[in-house]
């Protein structure tokens, strides 16, 4: 599932961490030494070799790096060396400001994560901010869309495999009402979409789709520009189909009207270790196109170099 490709022999961290000191000194920077390093190296790898340049140089790697680096790569760079708690607290963080809202992110990081990964991405969050991500989410988001995202940040939710048939008729019997009466920000379907297991919501959905003959996702659509319906259905998307979300996320990034950096940067660097292969298949199969063909159709330099190291496809 993963795309990351790290090495059978690797040197040390302390070896690690001395290239990366080599690649900013001199008249330039090595950039390519730097990918074939970080570009190269699982969360825990990452870390160690963070520790020792710390321990080695009294400094921090991410200040030389901010220093040495600029533009699109340096944000691939950063984003991608920090620990995956770290990361998501940061993008989390970034999304709940006023310039740079996006509630997005927020939708992606709740849906998407284990439960596990999002508890320790919101103590990351509290380390670091001095506040919680549920106080933020709250305070920067309003309305329906605050009745949607605070329930989705806030919860722990089942990861087991059972499914209880029962409810999931009655559930599915349940949403289907709702939508009818187009009480798309009912409490209940909230609840249902914010606490149920997502074995138990699949298994929901599929009655749904079953029984009354649209997936629900085809019945939220009254209304395609209203941003509650399009964050609920890309919730329910997040929650049972996450390699489909995300290929349409990379597929809007990477079009003949421009790039969006931000987007495919999150999109790679966040599951270049999770799930970016299925993602990639999604992609090539929703748009003819590998993925790695598309990226590098569509970037360019050292920016193009880090993700295609990172969706595997440097060659």
């Amino acid at each position: 599932m993963a795309t990351l490709k790290v090495p059978a022999q690797l040197p040390s961290p302390v070896e690690d961490s001395e290239q990366l000191r080599k690649a900013f000194q001199g008249w330039g920077t090595n950039e390519g030494l730097i990918i074939s390093i970080l570009g190269h190296r699982n969360a825990a790898q990452r870390k160690l070799i963070r520790e020792a340049y710390s321990a080695t140089h009294g400094e921090d790697l991410f200040k030389d790096l901010d220093k040495e680096l600029s533009s699109d790569f340096e944000r691939a760079v950063l984003v991608w060396t920090l620990d995956p708690a770290e990361r998501d607290a940061f993008l989390a963080n970034e999304a709940t400001k006023m310039l740079t809202s996006n509630n997005w992110v927020i939708l992606e990081i709740a849906s998407t994560r284990s439960s596990l990964d999002l508890l320790k991405a919101k103590q990351a969050y509290q380390a670091r901010f001095k506040k919680s991500l549920e106080e933020d989410v709250a305070y920067h988001t309003k309305g329906d869309i605050r009745k949607l995202l605070v329930p989705l940040v806030s919860i722990f939710r089942y990861e087991g495999d059972e499914v209880n048939m029962t409810l999931a008729k009655s559930e599915a019997k349940l949403l289907h009402e709702k939508i009818a009466e187009k009480a798309y920000n009912d409490e209940e379907l909230i609840r249902i979409l914010s606490t149920r297991s997502k074995a138990q919501l699949t298994a929901t959905l599929n009655q749904y789709n079953n029984e009354f003959g649209n997936a629900i996702n085809k019945d939220l659509k009254t209304d395609p520009k209203d941003e509650y319906l399009q964050l609920l259905r890309a919730a329910i998307k997040c929650l049972t189909y996450p390699e489909k979300y995300f290929a349409k996320v990379l597929r809007m990034a990477i079009n003949k009207l421009g790039t969006d950096e931000g987007a495919l940067t999150r999109v790679v660097t966040t599951r270049a270790e999770v799930d970016l292969q299925r993602i990639a298949e999604e992609y090539q199969r929703r748009n003819s196109i590998p993925l790695d063909r598309a990226i590098a159709n569509d970037t360019s330099g050292d920016y193009q170099s880090i993700l295609l190291a990172l969706v595997g496809h440097e060659d």
